[in-house]
């Protein structure tokens, strides 16, 4: 059976489902409030995803991101138990590069903790590279790595600059 995967912009009804969605992913996780006062803010992207099958759909992902100047950064990204494995993360942050791409940011930076394989591995194949490391930086004690993903389009980049030279 086939899975359909939804990313959209969410809106004024949403941080009840962003709230919820975060608690089934993150141990300290962000309330209603939190969730509108991104919401709120001009510089954040805030998306939801959902997934769909013949049986139905659920609303099981979400994304924040903040923008300044050229530069963005991941808040958080999740996606429920139940709606993972389906690409709905990858959909997310796919979305949200794009998202931010068009507004200007050339630079993404994304922080993880290091032995959440999942994310690391959905990082890399995006191309992000490591450039840093904050040992004992969550509350468990997990390190965090840290990843820069350059969002400058390829065709933006022609190689004119280098026939100049």
């Amino acid at each position: 059976m086939p899975i359909e995967i939804h990313v959209s912009p969410a809106g004024p009804y949403d941080p009840p489902s962003m709230a919820v969605i975060h608690r089934a992913c993150f141990v300290n996780a962000w309330n209603e409030a939190t969730m509108a006062q991104f919401l709120s803010s001009p510089d954040v992207l805030c998306l939801i995803g959902s997934v769909a099958d013949d049986s139905g759909g659920v609303v099981g992902g979400l994304l924040i991101a903040r923008k300044a100047a050229d530069e963005a950064e991941l808040l958080t990204l999740g996606v429920a138990p139940a709606c993972r494995n389906a690409g709905l993360g990858r959909a997310l942050l796919e979305t949200a590069i794009a998202a931010l791409r068009e507004s200007g940011a050339k630079c993404l930076f994304l922080e993880v903790e290091e032995g959440n394989a999942a994310a690391l591995a959905l990082y890399r194949s995006l191309g992000a590279k490591a450039v840093g490391h904050r040992p004992g930086y969550y509350d468990s004690g997990a390190d965090a790595a840290i990843f820069s993903l350059a969002l400058s389009s390829p065709a933006a980049d022609d190689g004119a600059s280098q026939r100049e030279a």
